[in-house]
């Protein structure tokens, strides 16, 4: 999961965990067709997005609180976001978010109905950084 950044109307930060794919050079994120996150981007489609994995602990032989350090690795993504309208691209971007987290569903089809009533959001990245620590 990655946690996603939009911007309220007093340009506030509006921070939510997302589900996400990376598909054809770009970030592509799920969810109800309407609320906060639709309505923020709708206004204004500047994002960022942080994705990160903690690997381990890495725990200073003395036990000293402060030598204890994490090896990690994680990326950060600004861009604009839009809405998917197409369904056809839409039903594409739902299958690769089922088959990444849950590839035992993959050969489930997924309901026309489904993929309408679903807010498909597409980052085009403009801006990638990464940081780790081993």
């Amino acid at each position: 999961m990655g946690s996603l950044a939009t911007l309220n109307n007093d340009g506030s930060p509006y921070v939510i965990p997302v589900h996400f794919l990376y598909y054809n050079e770009a970030i592509y994120i799920h969810g109800l067709p309407k609320g906060q996150k639709v309505d923020n981007i709708g206004a204004d489609s500047r994002v960022s997005m942080t994705v990160y994995e903690m690997e381990s602990l890495l725990l200073d032989p003395n036990e000293e609180p402060c030598e204890t350090n994490t090896k990690y690795e994680s990326v950060i993504v600004s861009g604009k976001a839009t809405l998917v309208d197409d369904q056809d691209h839409k039903k594409q971007v739902l299958a690769g978010i089922v088959k990444k987290y849950t590839p035992h569903l993959t050969q489930k089809e997924i309901p026309d109905n489904m993929v309408k009533s679903t807010a498909v959001i597409k980052i085009e990245m403009q801006n990638v950084t990464g940081k780790y620590y081993e």
